[in-house]
C-alpha cells in the first residue's frame, strides 16, 4: 500500500461506521472500507484526514483491544 493518508476523508465515496457504545458527542472514531484496506476518521473532522490500514494490521488492533491490552488507554 503506497497511501497510508487520505488528506480530506470527506472524499471517499464510503459508508463510515461507528460503534454502537460511543456517545452521542461526536467523539467517536469511525472506520470505512476502501479498496486497499480500512479507513479511520475522526467523527469530529469528518473533513479531516483519515489513515489507511490493511485487513491484517486492523485485525491485529481488535483482536488487541478485545483481549484488553489498550485498556490503559481509557483510564483517565
Amino acid at each position: 500500500m503506497s497511501q497510508h493518508i487520505i488528506p480530506n476523508a470527506s472524499e471517499l465515496t464510503a459508508t463510515w461506521q461507528k460503534s454502537s457504545a460511543s456517545g452521542g458527542d461526536g467523539d467517536c472514531v469511525e472506520f470505512a472500507a476502501h479498496e486497499n484496506g480500512i479507513a479511520i476518521r475522526h467523527s469530529k473532522a469528518p473533513n479531516g484526514p483519515a489513515l489507511l490500514f490493511t485487513h491484517s494490521e486492523i485485525a491485529a488492533m481488535l483482536a488487541g483491544a478485545k483481549a484488553g491490552e489498550f485498556d490503559h488507554f481509557t483510564q483517565g
